[in-house]
């Protein structure tokens, strides 16, 4: 931890070479194109070390907090990325969190989730229920656009609050005017992961609703068709379970 500017921060020293002890352990020399040396030896450093090493290493903060002091020097992308990466392989729920950061927060993610894909392998260390609540937060704060990499994560069928702010994020989507092939990828995930049950909870959305001025032409029609083959799905399903689950005599 660095103490000489305005408040603490992490300074980081990058391997000036790959030495031989480094390659014994494993690290690759040679970066991929488009890499810098230096980046490429201390990011597979940091993935690899124990993320226990850490709070000792810096101050005895808590994940959490190490993740919210600022990082010197630039490295900031590359340190958070590589902690991201070893939050995963070392399965560590608490550092995940720290990453993730809370869903709500600006651009859709935490100061480490530098890519859809990474918050996706982070929230797969977090328990079905925590995830699928992270998930319907994240929807609840930034709407669906960004959210089929995450959907893709979550136990099915989704949970209660997941499912809903799936259904209530496509009718606002619908209200906006949109049209619904926009979202066909989360549709065809509601198709598959809603809980049947729900189906009831989208009767009121089959209408065809009053078209804005500002809509895009016969955009409710075509919602009202997505609408009624979600439907249609979600009660097809429900059929197929109570006959493979018949009630004990």
């Amino acid at each position: 931890v660095d103490h000489t500017g305005d408040g603490p921060a992490i300074a980081v020293e990058a391997p000036p070479e790959c030495d031989p002890g480094m390659e014994r352990d494993g690290v690759v020399a040679k970066p991929p194109a488009g890499r810098g040396e230096r980046s490429w030896w201390l990011g597979q450093l940091v993935e690899a070390t124990p993320l226990s090493t850490w709070p000792a290493r810096l101050g005895g903060r808590t994940p959490g907090e190490i993740v919210a002091l600022p990082v010197a020097d630039g490295w900031q992308g590359e340190l958070h990325a590589a902690w991201c990466r070893a939050a995963v392989r070392q399965r560590d729920a608490e550092w995940a969190r720290a990453l993730l950061g809370v869903p709500a927060a600006p651009e859709a993610g935490g100061p480490g989730a530098v890519s859809l894909a990474e918050r996706a392998k982070l929230l797969g260390t977090l328990e079905g229920p925590e995830r699928a609540g992270w998930v319907a937060g994240f929807i609840a704060a930034h709407g669906l656009s960004e959210a089929f990499q995450l959907l893709g994560v979550c136990a099915v069928p989704w949970s209660a609050p997941l499912g809903r702010s799936v259904v209530d994020a496509l009718d606002i989507a619908r209200d906006a005017g949109s049209y619904p092939w926009s979202f066909s990828g989360v549709m065809g995930l509601a198709e598959r992961c809603l809980d049947p049950a729900e189906a009831g909870r989208l009767d009121a959305l089959l209408a065809v609703p009053d078209e804005r001025d500002d809509a895009s032409p016969g955009a409710g029609g075509y919602w009202a068709e997505a609408f009624q083959r979600l439907v249609t799905t979600l009660r097809l399903r429900a059929a197929m379970l109570t006959e493979l689950n018949p009630p004990a005599p």
